[in-house]
């Protein structure tokens, strides 16, 4: 175990016995886990939790996220069992991405799995589609304005561009991992090199800064954002029962407590 590794794990324990939880999953997310982390990007540990047994039989609902204080190393938050299960009838696209993160700093076993087998089940396309689309309009607006650009804003622009290309040939969730839908959507061999080009300088410089635009990356993003703003996602949208995740919830709480 690496010294970072140990400082997470250390703060998860530290978590545990301040506040009186139990965490069930953490995983790292962000630059890290999406495979183009800087020498000196931060943290960003996430973690699904239970907490005490009291805070289930209370009239008034209590706080249901934990967020510890951020520093130039670790960025760690949380969200209770019932929040995230709530998200996860939502098909909330972060949740659904930290179940496949590719670094993983806990899970209890029986839940990781329960929890995953529940998330293919109650995985909504359509209700994905919309979020990565609004990011992917937002991001474009807000960072693509000029000749100048800030050179890592092309990644989290292109990264939910691709999420949408992926959700529209209906191949399944979104992967964490933005070299999985590189190889399985860009065909184009300029664009791939200019992508690639991209991806080694950010993870070898500390911080991109701002530069020429990227002709290449520009067109694409821009033909791709119009071209899902116009189109009417005819992707499935699910409806379950909500006593699926009842049970679930309840069957997690008698197994904990």
């Amino acid at each position: 175990m690496n010294t970072i590794e140990a400082s997470i794990q250390a703060r998860l324990v530290a978590i545990e016995r301040e506040r009186g939880v139990k965490v069930l999953f953490a995983c790292e997310s962000g630059s890290r886990a999406w495979g183009f982390a800087s020498p000196d990007s931060d943290y960003d540990v996430r973690f699904i939790y239970t907490g005490p047994a009291s805070t289930y039989l209370t009239v008034t609902p209590t706080r249901d996220v934990i967020e510890e204080p951020v520093n130039a190393e670790l960025d760690v938050s949380g969200w209770d069992l019932r929040k995230a299960l709530g998200l996860l009838s939502k098909s909330n696209p972060p949740l659904l991405e930290w179940l496949d993160s590719p670094i993983i700093y806990r899970q209890d076993a029986v839940f990781a799995e329960g929890f995953r087998a529940l998330s293919r089940e109650w995985f909504n396309p359509r209700a994905c589609r919309h979020h990565y689309v609004n990011m992917a309009r937002n991001n474009h607006r807000e960072h693509m304005r000029g000749d100048t650009v800030k050179l890592k804003k092309y990644l989290y622009i292109l990264r939910p561009v691709l999420a949408c290309r992926w959700l529209d040939r209906n191949i399944g969730p979104v992967p964490m991992r933005l070299e999985i839908m590189l190889d399985a959507l860009v065909n184009d061999a300029a664009l791939r090199a200019a992508i690639d080009r991209l991806l080694a300088l950010k993870r070898t410089t500390p911080e991109l800064g701002e530069g020429p635009a990227i002709p290449e990356i520009s067109s694409f993003l821009s033909e791709e954002i119009t071209h899902m703003e116009a189109t009417a996602s005819e992707l499935p949208a699910p409806t379950r029962p909500i006593s699926e995740l009842d049970a679930f919830f309840q069957a997690e709480l008698a197994r904990l407590f």
